[in-house]
Parts: structure tokens; C-alpha cells; sequence
């Protein structure tokens, strides 16, 4: 048995949308029928062989994903998965996490969990037990160390309290509080912050600062997976941007932002900046496009094409999506602004490949899977 990846990936250019990349129409991955297949974002492999494990060896997908993104969880991938990252503006660090069924279209999700570093199993306790889909908080901490999870008194390390102490003696830069919002003024000083009045001063945009400096904070683990029985799941796991405003809630624990699965129709899986998936939800729109006719190619392309027509190519909004067709058994991946990879796994001879995901408003890159 030889495993099989694919790493789509492209140098970042800051200075425009896109990037130098090679780009190839299709592929043909031969992949047979019944066999299983795992998409994730980034080339996180060591969650990629995680999840396959146990798709190949005829296990549920739901428990792939949770096995895959739970090895992110434990690795800390890029520091911006699972505990001891991304401390909030209190220099704590919070977690969220979906699971979703694609057959039942049950989902399970935790927000800002704060004191369980397993965000993924604990997204599926709520999936598999309770008739809720997310809980938030503290209380959704209980609930996950009732039902048997470890429990910490926080999640931060020694590495995410340097980094908040770090981010302090700089003055609170870069924060999420708009500008001429709140005194003091946020792009000077550290608060803590009260409403200014409809007369007050309007201080100066850092927009330009903060797409620089938390460029690093999008690398969301989301997950598909397909097992023998062509059942569809998917899953993300994330601590969320680096200085968020303590509470804080992004795209990875909401269906439809982090993930989307229907089984008759295909997935898919996102990362990027939280905030603005929450707000146009472009997994269920990329699921919803293929249930509609489109290819999965077009499906990624027209969700991620919306946000940019109504945001603008310099609004500094940075995303990717990939998506699949179960039905024809297509891969389509789409990014705006920074470089994206994504890897997916099945059994093959052909072994590894590497290919560029190119920018939006260029020809994407196809992957033919072949039917189911």
C-alpha cells in the first residue's frame, strides 16, 4: 500500500490576489468503487493518515474525522489548532470545533471552550448525545468533563503567554475594535475600552496592520470524509485568531462557515477569516451550488466569488474552500489572498503529486475522483 497525497499550495504575493502557480485542468485519481476518501485542509498529513485509518479499515466517517482532526489537535498544527495557541486579548486560549453528518444531517459544535483541549470529541458528544447542535462557554466545558473528557484549569502554555505578554508591551496591536468605536484609542493603547459617544473622535483604520500581522491566524483543520458505505462527514477544529476579543466565535464551529455535509450531494471544508465566513456561509452555499448542477469546481468558485463582489478585492479578506462531489466524485478548491494547500488521501501506486491552487479570477483546478 503506497499513500497518496495531493498538496495543492502557491507562494503568497501581498501585493495582489493571487499567486505564481502552475495549474492543471484535471486529474484522474483512479480511485475505485467504494473505496474511501479524506480531504482536509492544509497539508496536515499526520490528520490526513489519521482519518484514513479508519475509513479504510471500514470505519464510520464521522469517526474519521473526529480521529483526524483530534491528531491536529494533540500536534497543535501550526499553532493554530488545539491548545496552547492564539491567546485572546486576555491571554487565554479557547477552542472551537464542529461535527457534522451528512447522512442524518445531525451536527455537534463547541464554542470558546476553554477548559477541554479535546474540541473535536467534544463537537461529537454533542452530535452523538444530545438533541442540541452547539453548545458555548463554560458550560459547554462542564458538559465535556461530565461526560468523561479530561479537564484543565486553562489552555495556555508558556509559548501563548509569552506571545500575549508580547502583544502587551506593543501596545494591544493589532486588536478587533473598529476604529472611532471606543476610548481609548485602540490603535495607541491596550484597554480596557468604553463606548465612545456618537460626537466622539473617529481614529485611524489599521486594516492594512492587521491583514499583515494575523496572516497566520486562518489555518482552520477542516476535514471531509467519505467511508465504504458512502457515508459523508465533516469537521473543524480551531483556537481561533490570535488577540481576538475574549468570547469570541468564528466560522469553525458553525455548519455552513467551517464545514458543510449532505451524503446525496458532496461536502466541504474551509479556512481563512472566520468572521466573514460566519457572515456569507460559503460551505453551504458550495454544497447547496452542486446540489443545484454546478461542478464542484464552479460551486467553490461562485461561494467565494460572492464574498468578494460584495466585500472587494482590496477589502484584505483572506479564504479557501475545497469541496466535494460525491455524486460525480470531483474535487473543486477555490482561495482568495493567501496561499491555501489542501490534502487528500485514498489507496493508490501512483504516489505523490504536488499541484498550485490558482486565484479566483483564473481557471481552478479540477480533481477527478470518479464516480462513486
Amino acid at each position: 500500500m503506497i499513500w497518496f497525497f495531493i498538496f495543492l499550495s502557491c507562494l503568497w504575493d501581498p501585493g495582489r490576489l493571487g499567486c505564481e502557480r502552475q495549474c492543471h485542468s484535471e486529474i484522474e485519481a483512479k480511485r475505485g468503487q467504494n473505496q474511501p476518501i479524506v480531504i482536509n485542509t492544509w497539508p496536515f498529513t499526520v490528520a490526513t493518515k489519521a482519518a484514513w485509518e479508519i475509513v479504510h479499515s471500514g470505519g464510520k466517517a464521522t469517526v474519521a474525522v473526529v480521529a483526524g482532526c483530534s491528531a491536529c489537535e494533540k500536534l497543535q498544527c501550526d499553532g493554530t489548532v488545539g491548545f496552547g495557541g492564539s491567546p485572546d486579548d486576555k491571554g487565554d486560549t479557547s477552542l472551537d470545533a464542529l461535527l457534522m453528518d451528512g447522512d442524518s444531517m445531525d451536527v455537534g459544535a463547541v464554542a470558546n471552550l476553554r477548559m477541554t483541549k479535546d474540541a473535536i470529541q467534544a463537537a461529537r458528544l454533542v452530535l452523538e448525545l444530545t438533541s442540541h447542535s452547539i453548545l458555548a462557554g463554560n458550560e459547554a466545558s462542564n458538559f465535556a468533563t461530565e461526560l468523561g473528557l479530561p479537564y484543565w484549569d486553562t489552555l495556555a502554555t508558556n509559548s501563548s503567554t509569552n506571545e500575549y505578554q508580547e502583544w502587551k508591551s506593543g501596545n494591544c496591536q493589532p486588536n478587533f475594535f473598529k476604529k472611532g468605536t471606543v476610548a481609548p484609542n485602540p490603535s495607541l493603547s491596550c484597554g480596557p475600552y468604553v463606548p465612545l459617544h456618537e460626537s466622539g473622535l473617529a481614529y485611524a483604520n489599521m486594516k492594512s496592520k492587521e491583514s499583515e500581522s494575523l496572516v497566520r491566524s486562518h489555518d482552520t483543520i477542516s476535514m471531509i470524509a467519505v467511508d465504504r458505505q458512502g457515508r459523508l462527514a465533516c469537521g473543524s477544529s480551531t483556537n481561533g485568531l490570535k488577540h481576538k476579543i475574549a468570547g469570541r466565535v468564528g466560522d469553525a464551529a458553525i455548519p455552513g462557515g467551517g464545514c458543510y455535509a449532505d451524503s446525496r450531494v458532496g461536502a466541504c471544508a474551509a479556512t481563512g477569516d472566520g468572521d466573514i465566513h460566519v457572515r456569507f456561509l460559503p460551505c453551504y452555499q458550495a454544497v447547496e451550488n452542486m446540489r443545484n448542477g454546478k461542478s464542484a469546481q464552479e460551486a467553490t468558485d461562485d461561494a467565494m466569488r460572492r464574498i468578494i463582489d460584495k466585500l472587494g478585492h482590496k477589502s484584505g479578506f483572506q479564504g479557501a474552500i475545497v469541496a466535494y462531489d460525491i455524486v460525480n466524485g470531483k474535487i473543486g478548491s477555490t482561495r482568495i489572498g493567501n496561499n491555501f494547500n489542501f490534502s487528500y488521501t485514498y489507496q493508490t501506486e501512483d504516489g505523490l503529486h504536488t499541484v498550485a491552487v490558482p486565484p479566483l479570477e483564473d481557471q481552478c483546478v479540477i480533481l477527478k475522483v470518479n464516480k462513486k
